[in-house]
């Protein structure tokens, strides 16, 4: 994988319109999982593309409409057969983590790149979303130099009694296998 002007290469691209400037001094140096499924547990559908591209229409499903009109995006999105989608540009500030903090540091966005998972909490993951993560992870680290393999985080780290994702079923061992 290459990135060129912080945009992944050959890769599909869907420019979301939740995103801005990041502080003129910040560096990128933490990354972030997270996972999402619109409804919850439902995979497979354009929903989650459609959310962070702000196109989501009223459906019956109470769960998207209850969200439709939220504004967030990530930088990267992992879907359950590998496909990954890149929303925001690295060098801008994706709106994925919401309030947060690590090491003392607010507004965890400032600093962050963000990668959804198609998934939720109580069903695993995919071994494809593991192989294209790890693609993702090793591109990013050389390419942003305050990048390390020890500023991986999951959503529930920096936003503790907020949010659980990527969740319990996450193999953090795994994945730290996978990029040695």
């Amino acid at each position: 994988m290459k990135i060129k002007n912080h945009l992944f290469e050959n890769i599909k691209i869907l420019s979301s319109p939740n995103y801005d400037l990041r502080p003129k001094n910040a560096k990128i140096s933490l990354i972030v999982l997270h996972s999402i499924s619109l409804p919850p547990t439902i995979f497979g559908n354009r929903y989650v593309e459609d959310f962070f591209c702000n196109k989501i229409k009223s459906s019956e499903e109470k769960y998207i409409n209850d969200i439709k009109d939220m504004k967030v995006s990530a930088h990267l999105y992992i879907k359950r057969d590998g496909e990954i989608i890149q929303f925001v540009s690295f060098d801008k500030r994706a709106w994925h983590a919401g309030k947060s903090s690590y090491e003392n540091v607010e507004n965890c966005n400032d600093y962050s790149i963000g990668i959804e998972l198609e998934g939720c909490d109580d069903i695993s993951y995919e071994d494809i979303q593991y192989e294209k993560l790890v693609e993702v992870i090793k591109t990013l680290l050389k390419n942003y130099s305050h990048l390390s393999k020890d500023r991986i985080l999951s959503h529930s780290d920096i936003a503790p009694g907020r949010k659980s994702d990527p969740g319990p079923l996450f193999d953090w061992k795994r994945l730290e296998r996978m990029l040695k």
